[in-house]
């Protein structure tokens, strides 16, 4: 397994892939790891290790999660 402490552009995608999976995300069109920058890869590992702890999430906690993400996205 990659090191994850490392902020690459594979390291990005497997963050945001292993989000999206542990949350069983429907619309997972919308949360592409090219829509993230490395800016943010220290708030995704973050998330991420969070994530991949909890056994399963509240509407609250999965709501929060997501408008999260939404901020670190790279503004158009």
């Amino acid at each position: 397994m990659a090191d994850l402490n490392q902020p690459t552009a594979e390291n990005l995608a497997t963050l945001v892939e292993g989000i999206k999976a542990k949350l069983n995300m429907a619309n997972t069109a919308v949360m592409r790891p090219e829509d993230f920058d490395l800016a943010h890869y220290e708030d995704l590992l973050y998330l991420y290790n969070m994530v991949q702890k909890k056994s399963s999430f509240s509407i609250n906690e999965m709501t929060a999660i997501v408008e999260e993400l939404g901020s670190m996205r790279k503004q158009p």
